[in-house]
């Protein structure tokens, strides 16, 4: 293992963090999803799951897409709690809008 991969890993911005993050979120059950609207966090959907597919990560919740992004487009970040997840990406769904959306998970004992 050399230096810089040990340390890509630990960068936000690099590859290898964004696909380890993707890989991570993967997978997860959605309890609902929140995102910041006029300065108002309002929830946009509730149950579902994220999924990668190819390069691509894909929030559904509410029968709906809420966001299809390339993995090396976004920036995803846990919350502290471990509850859930922050994503800002271009969505392809909706000609590439910036947004960030809170994912929350469903949590079991």
């Amino acid at each position: 293992m050399s230096i810089f991969s040990m340390f890509s890993k630990k960068n936000p911005s690099s590859l290898a963090y964004k696909r380890n993050m993707a890989q991570m979120i993967s997978n997860k059950r959605i309890k609902y999803v929140g995102e910041k609207i006029n300065g108002v966090e309002e929830v946009i959907g509730k149950g579902g799951s994220i999924s990668v597919r190819d390069d691509e990560i894909i929030v559904f919740a509410s029968a709906d897409v809420l966001l299809r992004t390339k993995i090396a487009d976004m920036n995803a970040s846990e919350l502290l709690s471990k509850d859930g997840v922050i994503i800002t990406a271009p969505d392809l769904e909706r000609g590439g809008e910036v947004r960030t959306i809170v994912i929350y998970y469903v949590y079991y004992r």
